[in-house]
């Protein structure tokens, strides 16, 4: 068997929170379509965000939308980061972790990565990992 796998975002604000992965992370929004594009739909959920499909970190496809109801947060998954480059994940790092929370300090590990995990303001852990020196 061989697919592709793709996070995809469930979000209360799926236009900030792209926006903020695309500054964070040197992304590019791709593609967005919302919901108002979808005939009959309701007055209030017109300018909400059906699908987007972003690009961050150098290519890397991530897809998002909006949710209809509150999101959980930190539900057992992260987004995990693998660099090789020292001061690009030191950057990502410090990116994401604007307005959010620092979970574990980027730093050298004794198993002789750089290793640091953030929780961002919208509530989503990422892995941050430069491999070996």
């Amino acid at each position: 068997m061989k697919a592709n796998l793709t996070p995809f975002i469930s979000s209360e604000d799926a236009r900030a929170q792209g926006e903020f992965y695309s500054q964070a992370l040197g992304g590019e929004i791709q593609s967005m379509i919302t919901f108002g594009e979808i005939p009959g739909t309701p007055e209030e959920h017109k300018d909400k965000v059906m699908y987007m499909a972003m690009t961050v970190a150098g290519g890397n496809a991530l897809f998002m939308s909006d949710s209809f109801g509150p999101v959980s947060k930190n539900g057992g998954i992260a987004m995990a980061l693998s660099f090789g480059d020292e001061a690009e994940s030191r950057e990502a790092y410090a990116n994401l972790g604007k307005g959010g929370t620092d979970k574990y300090p980027f730093a050298l590990q004794p198993w002789g990565a750089y290793y640091g995990e953030v929780v961002d303001k919208f509530g989503v852990t990422w892995q941050i990992v430069k491999q070996g020196q």
